[in-house]
């Protein structure tokens, strides 16, 4: 029997496997990728017996390989947060899906654990710039705010380490990094920890966001904005946790970062309102390569002419 874990390389794949694995320790294959590779099961080829652990992967962008899986007679457990579509009617299927706006895929497995490692999901939480939803998962940690501040920047860090076209343009390899948080238990030793991981994307976290602040703006509204930023590798590893940043200072406002791809497409990431967290992946799933969740999504790979008609339609979703 082969094990296979495949979650999403962000923040909330990697704390919901942490979660999972520091309760039950399995020695599984990872199966994972920057956080816009999605179409993960496509890599796991299961046989009968196998068993295998999706975290924070869209079930409807994956269904065909997970039907395929399903076949063989692996079992496969399923925990997510984005637009799933009908789920297959199998007996060897167990799945979490919640699409609520204020619930993130390490919410599901925190529950399902029954907070044994609630830490991480806050952690998560706060990576998936649900702040409200983290303090709520905090409540009963009692930690002080400087500890909760510290978890909160972590979980940031974490997510921007999973933004990038390829995995050489992060700081660390999103099974990498994996491998060196299960060491901890408690997340704040991450923290404390001078030569662990936070260290280092902490600090590429700040040079990038100040380089971010340079961007070119596109277009913008007392609803909607869009910016610009540069073909570099920095720009790929900030574009999602700055569009959270603008979500966060605008929270009346939807806003699009778009960046040029190496083939002459886009790539967008988009933020509903905070005010009002829907809408994201409704308008992502009109565009080839597009999707996500209510309050955020993206679009991998825009045709280059596409650029102005997506703006249009980007503006006036939520006019």
């Amino acid at each position: 029997m082969t094990c296979y874990d495949v979650f999403n390389g962000d923040a909330d794949g990697i704390c919901s496997l942490l979660q999972m694995r520091l309760a039950t320790p399995v020695d599984a294959e990872l199966v994972t990728g920057v956080k816009r590779d999605i179409n993960l099961l496509e890599r796991v080829q299961a046989e009968a017996g196998d068993e295998i652990l999706v975290l924070d992967v869209s079930l409807d962008s994956n269904r065909e390989a997970l039907e395929r899986i399903l076949a063989t007679g692996a079992s496969v457990r399923y925990f997510d947060h984005h637009f799933a579509g009908e789920l297959p009617d199998a007996r060897n299927l167990e799945a979490t899906i919640d699409t609520a706006a204020d619930v993130c895929t390490a919410l599901l497995v925190n529950a399902a654990l029954d907070g044994r490692f609630a830490a991480w999901a806050v952690v998560a939480a706060f990576g998936d710039n649900m702040p409200v939803s983290a303090r709520k998962a905090a409540a009963p940690l009692g930690l002080a705010d400087a500890d909760l501040a510290r978890l909160e920047q972590l979980g940031v860090c974490i997510n921007y380490n999973g933004y990038g076209a390829t995995v050489e343009d992060l700081h660390f390899d999103p099974a990498d990094l994996y491998r060196r948080l299960l060491p901890y238990p408690d997340p704040l030793d991450v923290v404390r920890d001078p030569d662990g991981p936070f260290a280092v994307l902490d600090a590429g976290y700040a040079e990038d966001m100040a380089r971010a602040d340079a961007a070119e703006q596109l277009a913008a509204s007392a609803t909607a904005a869009a910016f610009l930023l540069p073909d570099a590798a920095w720009s790929r590893r900030v574009s999602g946790v700055w569009s959270n940043a603008l979500a966060n200072d605008h929270p009346d406002r939807a806003h699009a970062v778009v960046t040029p791809s190496a083939d002459g497409s886009w790539r967008i990431s988009i933020r509903a309102p905070n005010s009002r967290r829907s809408g994201a992946d409704e308008l992502c799933r009109r565009w080839p390569t597009g999707g996500g969740r209510s309050g955020a999504g993206g679009i991998n790979a825009l045709p280059k002419g596409d650029l102005d008609a997506f703006l249009a339609d980007f503006a006036s979703h939520w006019s």
